[in-house]
């Protein structure tokens, strides 16, 4: 893990963890449903996480060159997390 509720002026990434050659900017949801998780990262906040991992990667040079990944995990009652692996990508648009 690199950082956790990382705080920038576009806006916060609750987590931020390397795995291999990748760097993982995760969204963290809690809803009732998967469904209602999901609809929770809208288009505006995809961005936002976008733009606050631009911030992240200025600040860390030494990740240049790496892959980057947003995921979403979505923490439903009662039930172990669902992990959404690659749910959008830098521009902040769905796969």
């Amino acid at each position: 893990m690199l950082a956790r509720r990382y705080r920038t002026s576009a806006g916060e990434i609750d987590l931020i963890v390397a795995r291999g050659r990748s760097i993982v900017f995760v969204e963290v949801k809690s809803r009732p449903t998967a469904e209602a998780a999901i609809d929770a990262v809208t288009a505006r906040s995809r961005r936002r996480i976008a733009r606050a991992a631009e911030v992240w990667l200025a600040a860390h040079p030494a990740a240049a060159g790496r892959d980057l990944r947003f995921d979403v995990v979505m923490a439903l009652p009662g039930r172990w997390p669902r992990h959404l692996a690659a749910a959008f990508d830098a521009r902040g648009e769905p796969w």
